[in-house]
Formats: structure tokens, C-alpha cells, sequence
């Protein structure tokens, strides 16, 4: 069995493990905005998720890179981009995450944050049905 066949095999769990921690993070934001959750729960338990997720993210960005996906190279590398932005810009804390208790409950915070919840979970649907496709080929070929 090639490596491209075992990294696309890879591939399908990692994006449904993505679009978990995703919908994950979506419906802890909602649970916020209807005080169903305080803020410092909300960051208990997602600034654990958060590494992981970055790291699952940009494994399989890599191996799209090394195998020259090209949908998964222009779905991926941006958002790892913006993965390594946003944990570069992210508070102080003592803590690993980029969820700040103070500023969670920001109104404007929660609306991008689960706007950009959304665009991700389009995007690992978009790398869960590219990962499918590139298993196929890579099994029949």
C-alpha cells in the first residue's frame, strides 16, 4: 500500500474529526449567546480543542502538499495561514488557546467567531468530499 493511498485513507477521519471540533466550537458560541454557558466554561473547554484542531488542520494541508492536491492546496494553506495568524494575535493568557474569558462575551467577538466557525465547517466539508475524491483515484489508480 503507497503513502498516498494511506494518507488519503487519513484524511476522511481527520476532516470528520475537524468538522466535530467545529461544530463543537458553533454550538458552545450559541450556548454563550443564550447564557446556557458563563464565558470561563466556554474557554475551558475549547482552548484545549484548539491546538489539536490547528494541528489535524495542518497535517492534512501538508500532505495535500507533498501530493500536490491542488484543491486541497488552495482550500487548506490559506486557512492554515489564517490558523497561524490568529494564534499568533491571540491574548495573553496562561493558558494554550486563543479564547480570552474578558472579551468572549463581546458581542462582536461572538458573531465572528461563530461566522468564522461556519466558514470553516464549509471548508472541511469541502476537504472531507476532496479528501473522498482523492482516496478513489488513489485506490483505482
Amino acid at each position: 500500500m503507497s503513502v498516498e493511498i494511506v494518507l488519503s485513507i487519513l484524511s476522511l477521519p481527520i476532516a470528520v474529526i475537524l468538522m466535530f471540533l467545529v461544530i463543537w466550537n458553533i454550538i458552545s458560541f450559541d450556548e454563550l449567546k443564550t447564557d446556557y454557558k458563563n464565558p470561563i466554561d466556554l474557554c475551558n473547554s475549547l482552548n484545549p480543542l484548539v491546538l489539536p484542531e490547528y494541528a489535524l488542520q495542518g497535517f492534512v494541508a501538508l500532505s495535500y502538499l507533498y501530493y500536490t492536491q491542488y484543491l486541497g492546496i488552495v482550500i487548506m494553506l490559506p486557512l492554515t495561514a489564517y490558523h497561524a495568524y490568529r494564534y499568533m494575535r491571540r491574548p495573553r493568557m496562561s493558558v494554550l488557546g486563543i479564547y480570552d474569558p474578558t472579551a468572549v462575551m463581546n458581542g462582536d467577538e461572538m458573531d465572528r467567531n461563530k461566522k468564522e466557525g461556519f466558514i470553516k465547517l464549509a471548508l472541511y466539508l469541502i476537504n472531507f468530499f476532496a479528501g473522498l475524491l482523492w482516496m478513489i483515484l488513489a485506490v483505482s489508480s
